[in-house]
């Protein structure tokens, strides 16, 4: 069994490096924070439809309530447009704007040249395992959502 003090840096860092990156993207652009980067990736990955507030809520891990705070902010700055679902008013839809996919176009050197940077020094070995592994605490957190859900129904 690995060592619990191993499980806990790891543990830990995640949080540290989560806030560090946080600032250091809010310092990439002056214009969008990492957050609202965030909520305009998950938006893109939607090809077939105009996601609903919840699904992208679900898909960042974010509160409906604050991705539809941001979504307000964004829809503002032109960047997005929120529409109400053709079968049922209720439901608030994602799209982002020509202005939107013009902005990030025309950053994208920049960007690329941010993630090089970022993950510098990393081989394709470590960063296939450090892919991979994200992936598994992706899935066991998931795992855990699911379980803790199940027993708040109980």
């Amino acid at each position: 069994m690995q060592n619990i003090d191993e499980k806990s840096f790891i543990f830990g860092s995640i949080f540290t490096l989560a806030n560090r990156l946080q600032i250091l993207g809010d310092k990439f652009d002056k214009n969008i924070t990492i957050k609202q980067w965030l909520l305009l990736a998950g938006i893109s990955t939607y090809t077939e439809y105009a996601p609903t507030l919840s699904e992208v809520a679900i898909l960042i891990g974010n509160s409906r309530q604050n991705v539809k705070k941001m979504a307000l902010i964004l829809e503002r700055e032109g960047f997005l447009s929120l529409v109400k679902d053709s079968h049922d008013a209720r439901i608030l839809r994602l799209s982002l704007t020509k202005k939107c996919t013009d902005y990030f176009d025309n950053r994208e050197h920049k960007e690329q040249v941010f993630l090089d940077t970022l993950f510098r020094g990393l081989d394709p070995v470590l960063m296939n395992g450090l892919y991979e592994g994200i992936i598994k605490l992706t899935n066991n957190i998931e795992e855990m959502e699911n379980q803790y859900a199940q027993e708040e129904k109980e």
